[in-house]
């Protein structure tokens, strides 16, 4: 698989659009916002109140979610400047993803954002935003210009499947991701991968990333390294389902692995520490569900919520699946996907793990 080249969102803004299915996204986002709100300020002050102050969402995708975060971050600044006297600084915002992206949608929703930022007066300095296509996983900007990164529901996904299950033999076997049925190669294969490519995220962004500049990052994760990403692994089952009924060929099911992993809060930890470049200041997990509107203490509609899961997936998977599968089986697959979900959502306690981490560059 060219992960690089299929690797995107659902674009547009359509009925199976990412922009209008990233609703956990949007929740995760929500929830981290004062770690963002804390490391940006201690940026701005621990960096001499720069005119201004160059930031970067990495693995921005395409919908609303974005320049809620662009939003974030003026406020954080806004707030210290106010408490400071000072005035605000110019804000470069740099929007980073791969080049499949659906930037145009992005840049789109520009002018409207501009007009909001506009009517809350002068708390804010000016704000210039920018596309900066690319893979994170190798250098996107300037050595030692960037004052602040974040990075949202982006850095579970891989550069690469494992090259050990790209070999033509058949490791996975009806499996296309960790599953329970997965042999321990297979979790070896995936933690290596994750890595190699986290090690060189942040070999990256350390030489952009000013001394005491800061990052975010905010992961899909695991409570342990052998833990099935279950969402992926129902998918796969309604695919092992279409190559029992022939309207898949086994062959094509076996070919295909996601590239994706959820580390635990352990492995980051280990490989920031081995890195050695970054303080780690911050790492919490927590928990939420698939739904986040879903209360399972007032009661929930399971079917209601068993389709917005598998919505989410579709928006997140399909450009992937149609890929390998073809156009024509995803209608019936995304309808398995939902009923499956709604038969596990209600005897399951289904959540996903989510770390949040909060870096600082080390150096004078």
């Amino acid at each position: 698989m060219e992960v690089e080249r299929v690797l995107r969102m659902n674009d547009g803004t359509g009925k199976t659009s990412y922009a209008n299915n990233s609703r956990l996204a949007r929740a995760v986002i929500a929830k981290a916002k004062p770690v963002l709100e804390e490391n940006i300020k201690e940026v701005y002050a621990g960096n001499m109140f720069p005119e201004c102050l160059k930031v970067a969402d990495l693995g921005c995708s395409s919908g609303p979610n974005t320049l809620i975060v662009v939003s974030q971050m003026l406020d954080a600044i806004a707030t210290t400047c106010t408490l400071l006297n000072r005035r605000p600084p110019a804000l470069q915002v740099f929007l980073n993803d791969l080049p499949g992206n659906d930037f145009n949608t992005l840049f789109k929703s520009l002018p409207s954002f501009y007009e909001e930022v506009k009517k809350k007066g002068g708390r804010f300095g000016a704000c210039f935003t920018v596309g900066a296509p690319g893979s994170f996983y190798r250098n996107l900007f300037p050595n030692n210009t960037m004052h602040f990164v974040h990075s949202s529901y982006s850095l579970h996904w891989l550069s690469r499947v494992p090259k050990e299950l790209e070999t033509g033999q058949v490791l996975n076997k009806g499996n296309i991701c960790i599953a329970k049925t997965s042999p321990p190669g297979v979790f070896k294969a995936y933690f290596e991968q994750f890595e190699r490519d986290f090690t060189l995220f942040l070999r990256w962004r350390s030489e952009e990333i000013v001394p005491r500049g800061g990052m975010v990052l905010t992961v899909m994760g695991s409570v342990r390294s052998d833990d099935p990403c279950f969402h992926w692994e129902l998918l796969g089952r309604a695919l092992n389902d279409m190559v029992l009924q022939g309207l898949v060929p086994e062959a094509k099911l076996d070919s295909f692995n996601l590239p994706y992993y959820g580390p635990t809060a352990e492995e980051v930890r280990r490989l920031i520490e081995a890195q050695g470049s970054f303080t780690l200041n911050r790492l919490e997990v927590f928990n939420m569900e698939w739904d986040p509107n879903m209360n399972r203490d007032e009661g929930f509609d399971e079917q209601e919520s068993g389709k917005l899961v598998s919505d989410m997936l579709r928006a997140v998977g399909e450009p992937m699946l149609k890929h390998h599968f073809g156009l024509e089986i995803m209608d019936d697959l995304f309808s398995r996907v939902t009923e499956k979900i709604i038969d596990c959502i209600v005897t399951e306690k289904w959540q996903s793990t989510n770390l949040n981490i909060s870096l600082t560059r080390k150096g004078a």
